[in-house]
């Protein structure tokens, strides 16, 4: 049973979400937290893992989620579900590609969906904040402690790195080393 439900969330992630991981973030919080199959912290936790792993988000986190929630088989039916809407979609739009392209209704859909997509990642950007930042609610000590002080240091020198054009691997090597520094430096500060 954990099996198919596994699958049917994951599908239904997978066919309701437009624009990739990050938009997808909201729906698969929702979904994983309801079930409870993860935490909130424990999300948190694997989208910084996930973002420094190869792979896309989804299928690193659907793949995360199984194994954790059933082993192996679990792993592979999330993976599966959140992977088969695109699929499917991508062969009918290839097959029809051009009727498809040209065609005023989908036109007038695919310019409705991008101010979609760009409030679902904002929408994830404030969910995954304030799950860091405010666990315990919004304080202004939060603004004055050395995670928060860290965690601002670090997306400063790498939003610089990447105005100067630097390779988005070389910031996340960047990001990860200093990470890693700090945590073992002085591991109760951030």
């Amino acid at each position: 049973m954990i099996y198919l439900e596994l699958f049917v969330t994951f599908f239904k992630i997978g066919l309701f979400t437009f624009g990739g991981g990050y938009a997808m973030l909201p729906l698969i919080e929702q979904e994983v937290l309801s079930h409870g199959w993860l935490t909130a912290e424990e999300i948190v936790n694997f989208i910084a893992v996930s973002e420094s792993t190869p792979g896309p988000f989804a299928i690193n986190i659907s793949t995360y989620v199984g194994v954790e929630t059933a082993g192996i088989p679990g792993a592979f039916m999330a993976t599966f579900g959140v992977v088969l809407p695109s699929f499917v979609i991508i062969l009918i739009v290839a097959r029809i590609y051009e009727a498809f392209r040209k065609n005023r209704v989908v036109k007038g859909c695919m310019t409705g969906l991008k101010p979609a997509v760009v409030g679902f990642i904002g929408a994830a950007l404030i969910s995954v904040g304030s799950a860091v930042f405010f666990p315990d609610g919004v304080s202004a000590s939060v603004f004055t402690s050395p995670a928060f002080c860290v965690s601002l240091g670090i997306f400063a020198v790498s939003a610089l790195m990447a105005v100067k054009k630097l390779h988005p691997i070389i910031i996340i090597a960047f990001s990860a080393v200093v990470g890693l520094i700090i945590g073992f430096a002085a591991p109760g500060l951030i």
